[in-house]
């Protein structure tokens, strides 16, 4: 009975060529060769696997090889190259610097460095998981790999870059390897399996790739396993019982029961998962995974983040028209959640459940938070909202600004800010009102915004008589912040609105308050005669805000416009200042928009959510 041999070994890669997922890594290898441009040392990088320890075999064996091919490839054949597949080279040393990680040890490989190679140009000495070096001996080889003699050559690798010393990493040439793709390891298994007779399914291969999280010997253990578990014949079937993994139909038939909203079927299945074996937390995570890979199916661009078989991806793509974006990102929320509470939980099966069960009502909530005047159905009897979760003061009755917290009434709180009605144009003694300065309230006025604040009195100063003589003399002697000019031509409504609007997309560039500029884009002035327009804001802040903006803004209008009689009135509304309330809190958010929808009362009485 001849021994077996794993096929990590088996079809361990002999040349650059049949080096799985590396290329950037072996095509640079190939070239320094050809151009003879060796480094004295060089460091492989990277996950368990993929091939590091590998490609400093192959590194080693080609370039001593005494017949080299114009490929770059060592011939196989000459004597340098048989005595190292034999294993009993003189110029190709191994070292495992994990036993062998003291400065003995290293003053030994020292001594050896020495010794010239024996009928060959090089002599290689390879040092796997050179991380296990202790300080000492990383300080007592930095000067051999710094200027070793011409014919040494160092080659080391490690799972743990990090760990090594940054004057090691300095003295070499360093190459990272990547985590093998599913797709390359898949037909690389499916070459192997043609090779030793093995029947297969493209999907069990993907599986097993994917099972491997990147790493090549481990796809190959697994496969070998499989192998003799199922008699020759590797099926998908074959591989999920083998590897303890969850079949995708699970994922898709709960998932089609969650878009249902099929509470009672979805429970049945998470109840057949767990009899099967299979706990809680593997569960949620393939559930977050299935979720996360419907939502890149929605979009042919993203296709291919999607790292698993064609006929699993076309299941993919058709579940994934059935799913709204909403219903995937809020579940995969609901789901990662779960996950991170899984394990502080001391009823774990319930926290999957419950999640199970939000998931299943996301779809009804979310269409009626979006259809708000949705009519119920048939016989169901509209019932007012039970408002018995939040306390209910008595509702504000007077025109002032109240600071408690508002509270769902039968009369809806108005946001809807009132548009300035048309006013008359006025006479001519009126617009002299307007152009007269009021220098002492526009100078005094604070320049701190803070929007949808009570003003209180100690927030604008106010001056005395004398302080404002005094004032007033100083603001003589400054200079005038207007342009002046004589342009008066004439121009539109129109026109004047889209400088305006230019001047708040001009603040916004700026950096300046974004207060400042939300009411230059949302404040729509009104025209009260050709040259003499007035602007609406909703407090005294704002009002102060447009004041000491008032002068860059003219002189902006009026140099575009071409019309220096232009001029700006600022108006507070006091109503909607006495009426209107917004809402800052997180109780006043839900709570106006309750108003709106009813039904958030059910999303938060059924799911028992609080405030943050």
């Amino acid at each position: 009975m001849d021994n077996f041999i794993v096929s990590a070994r088996k079809y361990r890669p002999a040349t650059f060529e049949t080096v799985v997922g590396q290329q950037h890594v072996t095509n640079t290898l190939k070239n320094a060769i050809k151009n003879n441009q060796l480094a004295q040392a060089f460091l492989f990088c990277g996950p368990r696997g993929v091939g590091k320890t590998t490609c400093a075999r192959i590194l080693a064996k080609t370039i001593n090889c005494l017949n080299l091919q114009p490929n770059g490839e060592a011939c196989g054949t000459c004597d340098s190259c048989r005595s190292f597949m034999n294993g009993n080279s003189f110029n190709i040393h191994e070292l495992d610097a994990a036993s062998n990680n003291s400065v003995d040890d290293i003053r030994s490989l020292i001594e050896q460095v020495r010794i010239p190679p024996q009928a060959a140009k090089y002599k290689v000495y390879i040092i796997d998981e050179v991380h296990m070096l202790s300080q000492a001996a990383f300080n007592a080889f930095l000067k051999t790999l710094e200027e070793p003699p011409n014919y040494a050559i160092f080659i080391l690798a490690t799972t743990e870059k990090h760990k090594i010393l940054p004057t090691i990493l300095s003295r070499c040439q360093i190459f990272d390897f990547n985590r093998i793709r599913v797709e390359d390891m898949a037909s690389h298994l499916a070459s192997i399996a043609q090779k030793e007779s093995v029947t297969y399914e493209q999907d069990g291969l993907h599986i097993i790739a994917q099972k491997a999280d990147g790493g090549l010997r481990d796809a190959l253990s697994m496969f070998d396993q499989i192998v003799s578990f199922s008699g020759g014949n590797v099926t998908y079937s074959s591989v999920i019982n083998n590897l303890n993994i969850l079949d995708y139909d699970y994922y898709f038939n709960i998932t089609d029961s969650l878009l249902q909203e099929n509470s009672a079927k979805t429970l049945l299945f998470f109840d057949e998962i767990l009899n099967k074996g299979f706990d809680g937390a593997h569960f949620i995570s393939g559930l977050s995974e299935h979720l996360r890979n419907l939502l890149v199916g929605k979009d042919t661009a993203t296709l291919k983040l999607l790292e698993v078989s064609e006929g699993i991806k076309a299941k993919y793509m058709q579940q994934a028209q059935t799913s709204s974006v909403s219903f995937l990102l809020s579940a995969m929320n609901i789901a990662n959640q779960c996950d991170l509470n899984y394990k502080l939980s001391k009823n774990q099966r319930l926290q999957v459940e419950l999640a199970l069960l939000k998931m299943c009502n996301l779809g009804a909530l979310f269409n009626a938070a979006l259809s708000p005047s949705a009519v119920l159905p048939e016989g169901e009897l509209k019932k007012k909202p039970d408002t018995s979760a939040i306390s209910t003061p008595p509702p504000v009755q007077t025109a002032a600004v109240n600071n408690s917290i508002p509270v769902i009434s039968d009369t809806p709180l108005t946001y809807n800010r009132a548009q300035p009605t048309a006013v008359p144009a006025p006479a001519e003694p009126a617009k002299a009102a307007v152009k007269e300065p009021a220098p002492v309230v526009a100078t005094e006025r604070p320049k701190v915004m803070i929007p949808n604040l009570k003003v209180t009195s100690s927030s604008i100063k106010i001056p005395s008589l004398n302080d404002m003589g005094a004032d007033t003399e100083v603001l003589e002697e400054e200079e005038d912040p207007y342009l002046k000019g004589n342009d008066k031509e004439a121009f539109t409504p129109e026109d004047f609105l889209k400088h305006w609007g230019n001047y708040a997309e001009k603040i916004k560039s700026e950096g300046k308050p974004m207060s400042l500029s939300t009411v230059f884009s949302a404040s729509r002035p009104t025209m009260l005669n050709p040259v003499l327009f007035e602007v609406v804001v909703e407090n005294k802040v704002q009002e102060a805000a447009v004041r000491d903006e008032k002068p860059y803004l003219l002189n902006y209008l009026r140099t575009n416009l071409r019309n220096f009689d232009v001029e700006v009135e600022i108006r507070v509304d006091e109503q909607q200042l006495a009426v209107t309330r917004r809402p800052y809190t997180a109780v006043e958010k839900f709570q106006y928009m309750a108003n709106k929808n009813p039904k958030l009362l059910e999303l938060r009485s059924r799911f028992n959510l609080e405030f943050d």
